[in-house]
């Protein structure tokens, strides 16, 4: 997805306005060098149910499943990946898909390996 302009004024505006479709598209994130060999691809948008391994922030080196994917605030809550409230409870810790590494697709969409085997071309 290639923006027009260079302004980062404009940048941001696209970014807090973009549509749906467009959002999980921005929510991409860089495969393993396995992965990256085997599909001829060098990112993806992120899905639940990929298995990710945080390469940034104070979770490093962590892997679990995504839980889930936020489009609204463009953060995905990752499996082991939590911080404590106040009163105690346990909550996801928002990450950028950008900080993280897919590790393992999520394949049971057979529509998805079909995007897949597009991009590669």
């Amino acid at each position: 997805m290639k923006l027009k302009t260079r302004q980062p004024r404009k940048q941001r505006k696209f970014l807090y306005n973009a549509p749906l479709h467009l959002r999980s598209k921005v929510m991409a994130a860089t495969l393993s060098e396995d992965l990256r060999n085997k599909y001829g691809v060098r990112s993806l948008p992120i899905r639940e149910g990929d298995k990710v391994r945080v390469m940034r922030g104070d979770f490093k080196g962590k892997e679990g499943k995504v839980v889930e994917v936020d489009l609204k605030r463009y953060r995905i809550h990752v499996e082991g990946v939590t911080h404590k409230k106040t009163d105690g409870t346990e909550v996801f810790y928002p990450l950028h898909p950008s900080n993280v590494m897919i590790i393992e697709l999520n394949l049971d969409d057979e529509r998805r390996e079909k995007i897949i085997k597009r991009r590669a071309g």
